[in-house]
């Protein structure tokens, strides 16, 4: 608790608002019944996800499982380079897995922003919430070599399977996203220091 509260303080000094998510929730879906339902949809109902449902989606891409400090998804020699954002209505955020909160970048909706970026694939701003997974190399890169920067785009991927399976359970919908013009998404989200890998629209399917 402790920890918590100087992480969530040291934010708060930077200037920067933190908003601390719910608990992730548990559904009765299996995993097999999310395999076998999981479809790339891209008509979405124009409605907000819920905070519970952001946090549970986050959480099943980058959340701590283990007192260890571990993540949902593995990563090679627990490097962990992803770095996850999400746009709604309220804004842009960015996911802390330490503390299960989020640190708000703009309070300005970026999704049409996100979506002209991806080659004005405009129904990605229909959606509820609109995840990017972006990298820094160098976290995985400064102990592999060369060879992480591989590791990285497996790790890429098991973090956006985690994300679309959990959308699944949660009786929400989910399309991956990788043709987007790099700069271009990068201007959008503020990026320095990252490399945006993959885009995924969540929402209510219609």
């Amino acid at each position: 608790m402790l920890a918590l509260q100087l992480i969530m303080l040291a934010v708060i000094q930077q200037g920067a608002p933190m908003i601390q998510l719910p608990e992730h929730r548990s559904t009765n879906v299996s995993i097999e019944e999310c395999i076998a339902s999981r479809r790339s949809v891209r008509t979405f109902r124009s409605q907000n996800l819920t905070q519970e449902d952001i946090a549970t989606l986050l959480w099943a891409g980058q959340g701590i499982t283990s007192e260890r400090g571990f993540r949902a998804a593995p990563s090679a020699g627990a490097t962990y380079p992803l770095v996850l954002y999400y746009a709604t209505g309220q804004g842009l955020f960015q996911y802390n897995p330490k503390s299960h909160g989020a640190t708000k970048k703009s309070d300005s909706d970026l999704r049409k922003s996100i979506a002209r970026s991806a080659l004005n694939q405009m129904f990605i701003a229909d959606a509820g919430m609109v995840i990017v997974i972006t990298a820094r190399f160098s976290n995985t890169t400064a102990r592999y070599g060369e060879r992480g920067i591989r590791y990285v785009y497996i790790e890429v991927g098991h973090c956006a399977q985690n994300i679309h399976l959990e959308a699944v359970a949660l009786g929400l919908a989910s399309v991956p996203v990788g043709a987007f013009d790099d700069a271009a998404l990068k201007d959008v989200l503020g990026l320095e220091h990252e490399e945006p890998l993959y885009i995924i629209p969540v929402g209510y399917p219609r």
